[in-house]
């Protein structure tokens, strides 16, 4: 408390300067210095956090807003300078440095000091704030972007440019980095054009006119000494003329290369052979697209991006379609945009028909996204869109067997889309109506049987124009057939979209139509027996059944608090508990769900009877009240039993992974309130983690221990916390332990999770004390 007690002492003199101008009352310093006092205890904490020092920093940044606001309105005289004009600003940067002394490698912490430091008009604190930034982090290219552009604002191009050479050759693979550098010499050539123009310098021809009326003037000059015999040093004036001649002329080359952009494709070329990446295309054909420059120089240094381009990505997909589509800016319109857009949908058909093998996969994947991409643009005409549905139509037919799977399921998914728009006059004949629609998607799967991309085009076909029946028969053969990249998403096609249901329901509300129902659970039970029987290859068998789990493991726990709290019953109960019955797990139509509802019942009407007449007619006198109680505790107590038969039987009956268990871990762990072991009495939260660590553990022992134990911790049981990581280096090994030793150590430092040492219920009780910071600077705002 010393500390604190220095820090409130160096408030006074502000304070009392605040108090003189008039501009807070007695009451609101008070306020201030309560509050002020709560921030320092809070900093002042054995293992102190972030947040609290950003608070902080918020409310005296607040602070500060409403001094200025109060200054404006009470128009006090200008004079020399106050402590207080100056005291809460500094206090501010006093709160980012001690904080960054705690949390030297939070970047997002140095950046938000440094952008605090702009904001207030420190210009040489924010140069020595990026300094030590960069020193700390010399691999993050937010500083270096953060540094030159602070530079560049205070008119010190050469040091921006020194600045980002510097991170360039730290982060030479930063597409960042580069973009960032273009861009700045992108403002250099743009700010000599403004600023020769203003001087009335002109590179295109005025200046050279101008420097040959120079050069007779001296020749003129020359002659009349002639004429008057001063012949002495006539050799060396003539040669000093033709030297001033050339350096004109050097000079006007000069500018006007820099004017043609000579630097900044310099600067480009540079790039691309120290990272001769597609995204490096991509972002700096978007930043020279969208720069305010001439159109000159924008299509010299397009073209000079795209000759790059061609020389080093000459086969790529991605390459091709940027090629393409380079001349397809948002403000065409009319018929500029028509032309643009057939050329280059010319282009990229071409592309496909001329490439082979998996070079044709990659170029009609990029021709399908850029016909869907226009297609699903509203301001596109309609005769447009049906001009490259037929364009896709058309080169399906032309090319050889096998056609790539995704310019297949591309065309069904756009007839699909667009025939309720585009009718059957606009498409081709041959797939004018939803019936020929339907027959070339089946065509389509035949062609490509094991694709899945096709396969959920046809199925969204099916279920759009289809029977029931239909759809449910292409769903099956779909599942025996798919094979290889989206396996998961057909697998999961059929079943309700996850947020339709809620993620944690509360036990005491109404019945939700949206939560699971049985039939839902029952399918992913049968889905879950038909996933086992993949078999090549086996690590997709194994995703597939990882996938399904999850969502099984999902609408399990969504639904059970609704069938305990309306007594609905499921035809398999005890299951859970019994691991023989639990061994039958294909059979689509059993459920998950045991009943202990009854036997909680059962049990708690067995204590009443023993407890005898006389409580029993206490409890009458008292209106019934221990009963609820009693009524409320058995249900809480139901509720634990079928969570604790729910994670058994996922244990038992099937093969979580660990991305399941964690999972189901996660569900548990934000159970609501009103099945937590602080209502009910009986530990039912424990019980339950416990159980999940248990079989967690047996596929990832680390991290499921630093889970747990990070549990026990915020639950404010830290000794057993501290028991659970110490059996690990015995019970898991030596390399193990020590790296659940270290997740421990990052736990208790508040770096992962947001833990701290004091646990939830401190930070609770922070947040309590911090909840009206505002009181005086909103009210008075």
């Amino acid at each position: 408390m010393e500390r604190v007690q220095f820090q409130q002492e160096q408030m006074l003199a502000e304070l009392k300067d605040l108090v003189q101008k008039g501009l807070f009352t007695q009451k609101e310093i008070k306020q201030i210095m309560q509050k002020r006092t709560a921030f320092e205890t809070a900093l002042v904490r054995r293992i102190p956090k972030k947040s609290d020092f950003l608070r902080y920093a918020t409310y005296e940044m607040s602070l500060e807003a409403l001094r200025k606001k109060r200054v404006e309105r009470l128009k006090l005289p200008k004079g020399p300078p106050s402590v207080s004009d100056y005291a809460l600003v500094k206090r501010q940067f006093q709160i980012f440095e001690r904080a960054l002394k705690k949390f030297k490698g939070d970047v997002g912490l140095w950046i938000q000091y440094i952008q605090i430091a702009k904001k207030e008009g420190a210009r040489a604190l924010v140069g020595r704030i990026t300094a030590r930034a960069l020193q700390l982090h010399p691999n993050v290219p937010a500083l270096y972007v953060l540094a030159a552009s602070h530079e560049l604002e205070h008119l010190s191009p050469s040091a921006a440019r020194a600045l980002l050479q510097r991170g360039l050759r730290l982060n030479s693979g930063s597409v960042e980095m580069w973009r960032e550098y273009v861009r700045m010499e992108l403002n250099f050539v743009e700010s000599l054009r403004r600023r020769w123009s203003v001087l009335g310098i002109d590179v295109k021809g005025k200046g050279k006119e101008s420097s040959k009326v120079k050069t007779n003037a001296r020749l003129d000059s020359t002659d009349s000494a002639e004429e008057s015999g001063l012949e002495d040093g006539q050799d060396k004036e003539a040669e000093g003329m033709q030297v001033d001649d050339e350096e004109l002329g050097e000079d006007e080359a000069a500018r006007k290369e820099i004017m043609d952009g000579a630097i900044v494709k310099a600067v480009i070329s540079n790039a691309v052979k120290a990272l001769p990446k597609i995204e490096l295309f991509q972002s700096l054909h978007e930043l020279l697209s969208a720069y305010p420059s001439p159109p000159s120089l924008r299509d010299s240094l397009l073209d000079h991006l795209h000759a790059l381009l061609r020389d080093t990505l000459p086969s790529s997909p991605a390459a091709i379609k940027l090629a393409a589509t380079r001349r397809l800016t948002p403000e065409l319109t009319g018929e500029p945009l028509v032309d643009t857009l057939k050329e280059a949908n010319n282009v990229l058909s071409d592309a496909v028909r001329t490439s082979s093998g998996e070079a044709r996969e990659g170029v009609a994947t990029v021709y399908a996204e850029f016909a869907e991409e226009w297609c699903a643009k509203g301001d596109v005409d309609d005769s447009l869109k049906a001009y490259l549905i037929t364009s896709v139509h058309l080169l399906i037919q032309q090319l050889p067997a096998p056609a790539p799977p995704a310019l297949l399921a591309a065309h069904v998914r756009l007839l699909v889309r667009h025939h309720a728009s585009l009718g059957s006059v606009l498409l081709p004949p041959k797939v004018n109506s939803p019936e020929k629609i339907l027959r070339v998607a089946r065509k389509y799967t035949a062609r490509a049987p094991s694709s899945a991309t096709v396969w959920l085009a046809r199925l969204n076909a099916e279920k759009q124009y289809a029977q029931a029946e239909d759809v449910e028969r292409a769903w099956g053969e779909a599942r025996s057939k798919v094979a290889g990249p989206h396996l998961e998403d057909i697998w999961l096609w059929g079943l309700p979209h996850p947020e339709r249901s809620p993620q944690h329901p509360s036990p005491s509300t109404h019945p939700d139509t949206s939560a699971p129902s049985g039939s839902e659970i029952e399918l992913l039970e049968h889905l879950l027996h038909e996933s086992k029987r993949i078999r090549e290859p086996a690590a997709a068998g194994r995703a597939v059944h990882e996938v399904l789990l999850i969502r099984y493991a999902a609408a399990t726990h969504a639904a059970l608090p609704h069938l305990i709290a309306h007594g609905e019953r499921h035809a398999n109960a005890d299951v859970g508990a019994d691991a023989d019955a639990a061994a039958p797990s294909g059979s689509g139509s059993r459920s998950v769900h045991a009943q202990p509802r009854n036997r909680a019942a059962q049990q708690h009407e067995q204590d009443r009877a023993l407890r005898g007449d006389e409580n029993s007619t206490a409890g009458q006198q008292r209106g019934q009240q221990p009963d609820g109680v009693e009524e409320r505790r058995a249900e809480a107590m139901a509720l634990t039993e079928a969570r604790l038969a729910r994670v058994r039987r996922l244990g038992t009956a099937h093969v979580p992974s660990a991305r399941v268990w964690a999972e189901v871990f996660r569900q548990e762990a934000q159970a609501q309130g009103g099945t937590s072991a602080a209502d009910d009495g009986t530990g039912g939260d424990e019980r339950v983690l416990s159980a999940v660590y248990e079989f967690w553990r047996q596929c990832d022992g680390v991290e499921a221990t630093a889970v747990w134990a990070e549990w026990l911790l915020r639950s404010g049981r830290g000794k057993d916390a501290v028991a659970v990581v110490g059996r690990a280096r015995s019970v898991l090994g030596e390399a193990a332990g020590e790296e659940v030793e270290r997740r421990w150590r990052a736990i208790l430092e508040g770096t992962e999770t947001g833990a701290g040492a004091e646990g939830a219920g401190e930070e609770a009780e922070d947040d309590a004390a911090m909840t009206d910071d505002a009181d005086i600077t909103v009210d008075a705002l």
